[in-house]
């Protein structure tokens, strides 16, 4: 039906008919939105079904990738792309008087994902599907998503995603594939004559998870793998008949709704006991629900679950999936029958683990007393698995009791998930150079001297063909004329870019869809926050989650001091800077939601005063989301990578501002490093502590806040303006309170004060850089050139064949 446009007219005005009962003039444009959503469908759904036989007949090596999020973005647009299909589908619409671009404004952002973790699990699944690989993803299918960020008055709000409101076309129910997962209750252990155990769970409150299918098309190669997302659902209905004839209507359906919450809303705020009690029953559900999936279909094809580390790795996406090894053990034991060393064996052959922090917070631990009443059976094993590690330690270190102490999975009356998923997994990851080196010889130290072999090193990547293809299209198409198209299927051969980074005629042209973008994010700004900013001013973003470690809170005083310097000298040979920050903060974070506020309050001063107008405005995009970035990336000049060295494991959004050309002002810290490595120092902004420092100062001490303070005028001004209000009317002294506290008080834990002069300083050497068009312009390129070298299918590559061991198929084998 997309081969030419004649067809395409004719099979939508049928679509029409079939599926709505209209014609095309009655229908709204969601209608129509709808209408060709489910004709790319039934397309897909014919490659689906051949890739899903094709893996069954030939017994191809799967990967399931377990993630408690997948920031996708919107299917329509990318769908059409990977068909082969836009160009049809645009000029058939346009012959019945509809515009694709309207129909694409339609379709509401997935909400099942927050930042680079969800992107990341996207880009891979994007990855497998148009590399050939038999690769699935396996998540949680979010009713409400994290929430759709709303910026009143500079505080942010949170309202529920209500992106499941209209039908979703990209998505099929499967009802007789759900399984019924167990909560709380008690276990019943029994001997038999042999004195082996067996374990049953009785009282338990049965949780229906019904998986959702959707799937993932790769690029122009017939592959159609799958995305299974879990919807948790009461078994019964929970209705309470008794409890609504006595007009106690809220009672008469508790039940269902403290099941549905399961699958409502990602990260909910676990501040309080009932909503962290209700983060471990996501982790268990989705995970419980994916693996008992994965074993019934590998039963229905193999009847010897021992060869299940043979066809199957599942790969847990940082910790919270963590429970994939307790839960199959449970499964191989108590459902299939085997002992203990046995499954213990599979366990640990199947399993591999990517831890992507070495922040605390994320290497989550559980109170034993939660874990135990919600997970009976999961807890006694993890107890046992501790039990059996604790006798290994013993006999390995028996004179050192701390390490043992550290390395155990139960301890100090919590439940250590990173432990646990090492101990499980026969292979662990870091996201980047850095990052890996720092689990190896700090964080995970003693475990990387226990296992050796396990610890390696998978340097995080994006998929080009959204970030490029999809989100500049004419940059894609000027880097295809200049070097052909082979860059497409292997994205390395972006670097011979690197040879036309001064020709005066590329330089020109590139500079044409720099500017192009800039013109675009300028009209989106100034629709939704009635602002008018210059697309000839330098765009100079930080987009992503608000936290103090990534220090937002750095780039935004280095704003204040510019404000500073413009109303003491408004003629200052300053090229004029548009500063645009997005991202959101977790509800109950409010240190990170002061800095919103500070942020906000910044850009209203700015733009109240006219005296530097001309120069500088500031920009908060509310509700940041992956198709608010796809017309961001390709406007920005600069990337605002400015984590204190050491915290960020890798990072991708700098990947993504790289690909489209943006100039990285960054710290050592993450990929950044590798980024640098690979344009060289004349192409990257560097600045601030390096790594080593950070760890030395805090090892050993030796840093004082205050005395940067007391020293430096610049800082001590900031401070001042923001402590005193002077420069914030509008705000209560109190809103900033907690940031001068963090600052001065608690000495300043992510060293923004340390590292400020130096920021300043490097800010100024892009001033200087920009004003030197030529030389700008030759940076832009080659960080084009060598972005190549980030993209997902190298990373997945990698995993492909160091870790998960699956094998390519051609789109010939699949025709």
């Amino acid at each position: 039906m997309f081969d030419n446009k004649e067809q395409f007219v004719s099979a939508y005005k049928r679509k029409f008919m079939s599926e709505l009962s209209k014609t095309i003039g009655e229908a709204t444009a969601t209608d129509k939105y709808v209408v060709l959503a489910s004709m790319i469908c039934e397309e897909i759904k014919e490659k689906w079904v051949v890739t899903n036989d094709y893996y069954l007949k030939t017994g191809a090596r799967q990967v399931y990738y377990f993630s408690l999020e997948f920031l996708l973005g919107k299917f329509l647009e990318s769908n059409l792309i990977y068909l082969g299909a836009e160009d049809v589908c645009r000029e058939g619409l346009a012959e019945l008087g509809i515009e694709l671009d309207d129909l694409i404004r339609c379709e509401p952002d997935p909400a099942l994902g927050n930042g680079g973790l969800g992107r990341l699990a996207a880009c891979f699944l994007d990855s497998l599907a148009s590399m050939g690989l038999p690769g699935h993803g396996n998540g949680i299918r979010y009713k409400y998503g994290l929430f759709r960020q709303q910026i009143v008055d500079g505080y942010q709000v949170e309202l529920p995603d209500n992106w499941l409101n209209q039908r979703n076309p990209w998505e099929m129910r499967k009802q007789d594939k759900a399984v019924l997962v167990k909560l709380n209750g008690y276990i019943r252990t029994e001997f038999d004559e042999e004195g082996h155990a067996h374990f049953t769970h009785e009282d338990f409150l049965p949780v229906l998870a019904v998986p959702y299918d959707m799937p993932i098309s790769g690029y122009k190669n017939n592959t159609v793998n799958t995305l299974r997302l879990w919807s948790a659902e009461s078994v019964d209905n929970s209705f309470d008949f008794a409890s609504f004839s006595r007009g106690d209507y809220v009672n008469a359906v508790s039940g269902k709704y403290s099941v549905e919450a399961i699958s409502e809303v990602l990260y909910p705020d676990d501040s309080n006991y009932t909503n962290r009690l209700l983060r471990l029953k996501q982790q268990y559900f989705f995970v419980s629900a994916g693996i008992q999936s994965i074993v019934r279909r590998f039963k229905l094809k193999q009847h010897d679950l021992e060869l299940l580390p043979e066809r199957i790795a599942i790969h847990i996406n940082d910790t919270h999936p963590a429970l994939a090894v307790p839960e199959l053990m449970r499964i191989l034991i108590d459902e299939e029958g085997f002992g203990w060393e046995q499954a213990w064996d599979i366990t640990g052959r199947t399993i591999a683990y990517t831890n992507h922090t070495i922040m605390p917070e994320a290497l989550e631990t559980w109170p034993v007393d939660l874990f135990w009443e919600l997970l009976p059976r999961i807890y006694m094993i993890v107890e046992e698995i501790n039990r059996r590690l604790l006798l290994d330690l013993n006999e390995k270190y028996p004179n050192d009791p701390e390490k043992v102490a550290r390395m155990a999975i139960i301890g100090d009356g919590t439940v250590r998930m990173a432990n646990l998923a090492v101990v499980g997994s026969f292979s662990v990851n870091g996201v980047a150079a850095v990052h890996t080196e720092l689990l190896k010889n700090v964080v995970m130290k003693d475990f990387s001297a226990y296992y050796p072999d396990k610890f390696n090193n998978k340097t995080n990547g994006i998929t080009h063909r959204r970030w490029l293809i999809k989100a500049n299209p004419r940059l894609e198409d000027a880097i295809s004329e200049l070097i052909g198209e082979n860059w497409i299927r292997n994205p390395v051969e972006l670097e011979n870019l690197k040879d036309f980074a001064e020709d005066p005629s590329t330089q020109e042209r590139f500079f044409g869809i720099k500017r192009a973008g800039k013109i675009l994010l300028a009209k989106h700004i100034k629709e939704t926050q009635n602002l008018i900013v210059d697309p000839d001013s330098i765009f100079d973003v930080q987009i992503k989650r608000i936290h103090a470690y990534k220090r937002q809170l750095l780039n935004a005083l280095h704003v204040q001091h510019l404000y500073n310097t413009l109303r003491e000298n408004p003629n200052a040979d300053m090229a004029p800077r548009t500063f645009i920050f997005a991202g959101k903060a977790a509800p109950s974070y409010y240190y990170a939601k002061a800095i919103i506020k500070y942020i906000n309050e910044l850009a209203r001063l700015v733009e109240r005063d006219k005296h530097v107008h001309d120069k500088l405005r500031v920009v908060f995009l509310e509700n940041y989301n992956v198709s608010l970035a796809e017309t961001i990336f390709p406007a920005s000049d600069i990337s605002e990578q400015i984590s204190t060295a050491s915290k960020e494991a890798s990072g991708t959004g700098n990947m993504k501002f790289m690909m489209n050309g943006a100039v990285t002002i960054g710290t050592n810290d993450g990929a950044n490093i590798e980024i640098r490595e690979l344009v060289g120092d004349d192409n990257f902004i560097l600045f601030g502590l390096r790594v080593e420092e950070v760890l030395a100062y805090y090892a050993n001490g030796g840093y004082n806040s205050r005395e940067i303070y007391e020293s430096d005028p610049n800082v001590r001004r900031l401070l001042d303006q923001i402590q005193s209000g002077e420069l914030f009317p509008y705000t209560a002294i109190d809103d900033f309170a907690a940031i001068t506290r963090s600052l001065l008080d608690y000495n300043d834990e992510f060293f923004v004060l340390r590292d400020f002069d130096d920021y300043a300083r490097a800010q100024a050497r892009i001033d200087g850089l920009y004003k030197q068009q030529t030389r700008w312009r030759a940076m832009s390129i080659r960080n084009i050139a060598m972005s190549g070298h980030f993209s997902s299918d190298n990373t997945i590559d990698q995993y492909a064949k160091g870790i998960w061991r699956i094998g390519r198929h051609t789109p010939e084998e699949l025709d």
